[in-house]
């Protein structure tokens, strides 16, 4: 296979080398190859979609200009990128416990934010449960995972899906990284999560659907409105929220975006998009919701870079 350089792609394409560079690194180009740091792009690989222009349909939702003001950061973000890979795996360290900490607090977890760093270094807390210990060592591994697959230029399968959730769920063996096999309802919500023979066709059919979607809908869209589906299918038996949380975060990594942390001190607000989605089919909510978070994480890189 012959191979080009990102310049030439941009030449032939007629767009920057600078967004051709952002397309390879967000998987968006087919075949790419690293060499060193240089991207080499096959020369018979499609111009890819422009998804700035894809979905502009958002701009008459209310949360249009929150998405606008996003799409302008983000890019501003991808001109600059000077971290260094030190820093970087800094603040994600640092991100990786408070994201830990209040994923799982929210779940009904014990243990505090510092109790949950401490555990994550090694050390235990006396007087916690064992199943709390679990939980964030389990939620640490599964958040380093999918990173890793967020680095990856595949589509999302069931498969990581389950691998996913059997790190969050690796205190419990018989139930980790399997559908469960039980109707189950969710206290106090709107939604009544599928029977069990159909959670399989269900998925599959989700995923199907987020592909779809990517020529449609904005991206912090899609993420929200899969993430509302997700919870809504419950395919687990426990740990559907924490691994919710984590693909949420997959899909905002793989698009280029930083993870958020959605806060335990915001539950509240985080059950009540749920229910504005199952009660009333308004997904604005839950997309408002996840979009001040995104903003509020690029306000704080752009603020650290000036």
């Amino acid at each position: 296979m012959t191979y080009i350089k990102v310049s030439q792609a941009a030449q032939k394409w007629g767009i920057t080398p600078r967004r051709v560079r952002i397309l390879c690194a967000e998987g968006k180009i087919e075949g790419v190859t690293r060499q060193g740091k240089l991207y080499m792009i096959p020369e018979t690989a499609p111009k890819p979609a422009d998804g700035r222009r894809r979905a502009v349909s958002f701009l008459k939702q209310p949360y249009g200009s929150l998405l606008q003001s996003i799409d302008a950061k983000k890019e501003q973000l991808d001109s600059r990128r000077p971290l260094t890979q030190g820093e970087l795996l800094r603040l994600r360290d640092d991100f990786l416990i408070d994201f830990t900490y209040n994923s799982n607090a929210i779940e009904g977890n014990t243990l505090t934010l510092q109790e949950t760093a401490l555990v994550l270094e090694g050390i235990t807390i006396d007087r916690k449960p064992l199943k709390d210990h679990l939980e964030a060592v389990g939620h640490r591994d599964a958040y380093l995972y999918m990173e890793d697959l967020a680095k990856g230029h595949g589509d999302l399968t069931p498969m990581e899906i389950k691998s996913i959730h059997a790190l969050v769920l690796m205190h419990r063996p018989e139930d980790k990284g399997v559908y469960r096999k039980i109707p189950v309802s969710i206290l106090g919500a709107f939604v009544q999560p599928v029977e069990p023979f159909l959670i399989a066709e269900k998925m599959d059919d989700l995923l199907a659907m987020e592909q779809q979607r990517k020529n449609t809908l904005h991206v912090i869209e899609r993420i929200a409105r899969f993430h509302l589906e997700f919870e809504g299918i419950h395919p687990f038996i426990d740990g559907n929220g924490r691994c919710g949380r984590l693909l949420m975060n997959f899909a905002l990594i793989r698009n280029g975006y930083p993870p958020v942390n959605i806060k335990f001190t915001h539950r509240k607000r985080y059950y009540d998009a749920f229910d504005a989605y199952y009660r009333d089919g308004d997904a604005g909510a839950m997309v408002t919701m996840l979009a001040e978070y995104v903003n509020q994480r690029l306000d704080g890189y752009l603020q650290m870079l000036d």
